[in-house]
């Protein structure tokens, strides 16, 4: 056996013998005990979803059947990384037989349309949800024309689109969800179709707005979940009658170390969200097959895959300073969301 194969075995081994939690919330909290480097296994050599000629960014997981569906964002390398999705990003679809990958384009989703749009111009920061047997894509876009007051960013806004299968037709809103700029959206989805959705504005203020459905109207329910620290990118999930928000670090502000993903926990989903003991989710390494370890220069996005009541698998959009692309990462252990645990 290989030496790295069998860390690996070891790894999963130790993980599969601890006593396992006696509820959701407490899976998720005691996933996080123990060195960072062995919650998650260490990556085959091409896998994720890379696009020759484009900058990757983002990646939103779901199964559908057998198949695994990636929702991603691209933009033509002749543009600038990162700031070039801001004009020339739009939203793709691949699929893949494993949720490693590697994930094979299929077509862009939600590209450029007419200019009297709200998202016109650009399209970014999918994340793919079933919601009532419909699938829902939430992401931000912008138009060609509109700009944040007193400054020369365009404003972006977060607004969804609908399919009856994953493969479409898809129908976008005419309008956006929030009409302020809006980014990163992140959505719970409860039990009757209720959603939470959480998001940040242009100086980072983390917000939670709730609505009887998907398509709104939302109301504003917390205007500052965190103030003590500068947070985007969410990932936000339910497991165990709590609530969890999995988000990128901006300035270490929770885990001491700029943009290492972090994570807080609400009773309710709204207010008092608190982190989780200890913080830090992941850093930037990233262990390959059959060994090495991956630098990332920014590591961002985080999404998760879920599968039968199970987290299995971290999504994450990875910049190694040359390339950029989507990238996941199993779990050593899988963390189990169900009501019983089983």
């Amino acid at each position: 056996m290989h030496p790295s194969t069998r860390l690996v075995a070891l790894l999963v081994g130790a993980f599969w013998a601890l006593p396992f939690p006696a509820s959701a919330a407490d899976a998720v909290t005691a996933w996080l005990d123990g060195p960072m480097a062995e919650r998650f296994l260490p990556v085959p050599a091409g896998s994720g979803f890379r696009l020759a000629g484009y900058w990757v960014w983002c990646g939103s997981p779901i199964k559908v059947g057998d198949e695994y569906h990636l929702f991603a964002a691209r933009w033509p390398k002749q543009s600038k990384f990162p700031d070039g999705y801001r004009e020339a990003s739009e939203i793709v679809r691949a699929v893949a037989r494993d949720p490693l990958g590697p994930y094979a384009f299929q077509e862009v989703v939600i590209g450029e349309r007419d200019r009297r749009y709200w998202d016109s111009n650009m399209a970014h920061n999918p994340t793919i949800h079933r919601i009532r047997g419909e699938f829902v894509l939430f992401y931000i876009g912008s138009d060609f024309t509109t700009f944040r007051p007193h400054t020369k960013s365009l404003l972006r806004q977060i607004g969804y689109a609908r399919a009856p299968t994953i493969r479409g037709p898809w129908t976008r809103s005419d309008r956006p969800l929030i009409a302020e700029e809006s980014n990163n959206p992140a959505v719970c989805v409860e039990a009757d179709g209720a959603v939470k959705l959480m998001y940040r504005d242009a100086d980072l203020r983390v917000i939670v707005a709730t609505a009887p459905g998907y398509a709104g109207p939302y109301q504003t329910r917390n205007a500052q979940v965190w103030p003590r620290a500068r947070l985007e990118d969410f990932y936000v999930f339910r497991g165990g009658g709590r609530y969890f928000a999995l988000c990128e670090d901006n300035v270490g502000g929770l885990t001491g170390h700029e943009r290492w993903g972090a994570l807080l926990v609400s009773p309710d989903g709204i207010d008092g969200w608190q982190p989780s003991v200890p913080p830090a989710v992941y850093d930037h390494a990233i262990a390959l097959q059959p060994g090495g370890t991956l630098r990332c220069v920014r590591r961002e996005r985080p999404q998760l895959l879920i599968e039968d009541g199970r987290i299995t698998h971290l999504f994450t959009a990875v910049y190694d300073g040359t390339d950029s692309w989507s990238q996941p990462v199993a779990l050593a252990r899988p963390i189990d969301l169900r009501p019983t645990g089983n």
